[in-house]
């Protein structure tokens, strides 16, 4: 369409998100985030081990049931995924969260979902394609990092203007996911194939929600434990990391590894739902989760 998702979003898209990133962020603040290897381990294991493996535990529950099966197929898909490049960033930033470690998370669980992600897609659903890695790694490198270093060395020259005026990046990052989401929605719901029947839409909508709220409340208990050394402000950084899964690199990796499926467009639903889902209930719990935060503080 005249808006080229495949150009505007796949480059410059992702790019302005971290490019945005590196401009806000303070240089000092991203140094300490790597050190939090305790965070980084906790996000990662429960991200790309625990979060796969509970959901096809799940599934072999459902199997049962009368759902389509390629749906719950994409519900492992959406397991297997990486977390996201902006959307966990945003709302780690919209509650004053650790937002250094929230960005080492998505750029670091991002270079490895391109090995990790692929591979546990074969593992628990099968494909024969032969995923070019060194295409995705490259694509990732000049979207995620080389605009996050190029922000932090723009952010040195203007560090005064920025203080003063204070941009809304914020405003600037939801702006751009909002395209994203637009696009691979058209994207997905424009193939004529996509035959969907209510009753399994309806339920795995449901299955997402619940999906989702377990396991923030879940990760939000194991980082708030008593003998867990994670401030309040890690704690925000974790339920978001840990639960929130990449749409940027989850549909182009999708339609690398099953490529030419004819029930391609049905294993991308849930992972298209899921993503505005994490959206939605994030933004819903930004006041709660802060306003917890504050008085953890205090």
């Amino acid at each position: 369409g005249p808006l080229k998702p495949e150009i505007t979003i796949t480059y410059i898209a992702v790019s302005a998100i971290f490019f945005n990133s590196g401009l806000s962020l303070k240089t000092e603040e991203l140094t300490s985030a790597l050190m939090h290897v305790k965070l980084h381990l906790f996000v990662q294991i429960f991200t790309l081990v625990f979060f796969p493996t509970a959901i096809w535990v799940f599934l072999q529950l459902l199997s049962i049931t009368p759902i389509n099966e390629w749906l719950l197929k994409g519900l492992q898909t959406v397991g297997c995924m990486p977390p996201p490049v902006s959307s966990a960033v945003i709302l780690t930033k919209a509650v004053g969260g650790n937002e250094a470690a929230a960005i080492f998370n998505s750029a670091f669980g991002s270079f490895l979902g391109i090995v990790i992600t692929p591979l546990l897609l074969l593992l628990f659903l099968g494909s024969s394609s032969s995923v070019p890695f060194t295409s995705i790694f490259s694509q990732l490198f000049m979207t995620v990092v080389v605009p996050l270093i190029i922000g932090q060395i723009v952010r040195r020259y203007i560090k005064d203007w920025l203080e003063r005026k204070k941009p809304p990046f914020g405003a600037i990052s939801s702006c751009v996911l909002l395209m994203i989401i637009y696009t691979t929605f058209c994207d997905t719901f424009a193939n004529p194939n996509i035959d969907l029947d209510k009753f399994s839409l309806i339920i795995i909508v449901f299955i997402i929600f619940s999906i989702q709220m377990s396991f923030m409340f879940l990760t939000f208990l194991f980082s708030t434990r008593n003998n867990s050394t994670f401030t309040p402000a890690d704690t925000v950084a974790i339920v978001f990391c840990s639960t929130h899964k990449s749409l940027t690199l989850g549909i182009p990796m999708l339609k690398i590894v099953f490529a030419g499926y004819e029930y391609l467009s049905l294993i991308s639903v849930p992972l298209l739902i899921y993503h505005p889902a994490q959206i939605l209930l994030g933004s819903l719990l930004v006041p709660t989760i802060k306003s917890w935060m504050v008085s953890r503080q205090k």
